[in-house]
């Protein structure tokens, strides 16, 4: 009986000796994944670190574009603004013109007859210019074969 218990204490420090050395190993490969856990985690954070300061320029930068945008938009107004004032010029241009137009259209009709008259006399007074002009002319040359 003795030599049972002998065994029986052999045994469990077997059995003992193997679950050490299972719980050695399970614990040593939880270390390596802890370890590349670790790893990871900190190129991560690196990564992390150069993205939020690229973030940062990039914020900075459409910030600084954003505002230069609101300054050219600012000296655009005045641009709209004066050609808004160029077209109001423009149609009180076109509007006067008009009026000029309507009126002489009307003045010109009102004295159509008178115009006709005045071109027909105009024509009877070249006619008498010419006759009288080549009557002289007929004259001069009949003087200079007397003379």
């Amino acid at each position: 009986m003795e030599i049972i218990l002998y065994l029986s204490i052999a045994l469990v420090a077997i059995a003992f000796t193997v679950l050490v050395i299972y719980v050695a190993k399970t614990l040593t490969a939880v270390q390596r994944t802890l370890n590349n856990v670790a790893n990871t985690m900190e190129g991560l954070n690196k990564q992390m670190d150069g993205l939020t300061r690229e973030t940062t320029e990039l914020l900075h930068r459409t910030n600084q574009l954003a505002d230069d945008i609101q300054e050219k938009s600012k000296s655009l107004n005045t641009v709209f603004d004066s050609v808004k004032d160029l077209g109001g010029s423009l149609s009180g241009l076109n509007q006067s013109i008009r009026k000029v137009s309507n009126s002489v259209a009307k003045t010109t009709e009102e004295q159509s007859d008178t115009i006709a008259q005045t071109v027909q006399w105009g024509n009877v007074i070249i006619d008498l210019y010419t006759k009288w002009k080549a009557k002289k002319a007929a004259e001069q040359k009949k003087t200079d074969l007397n003379c």
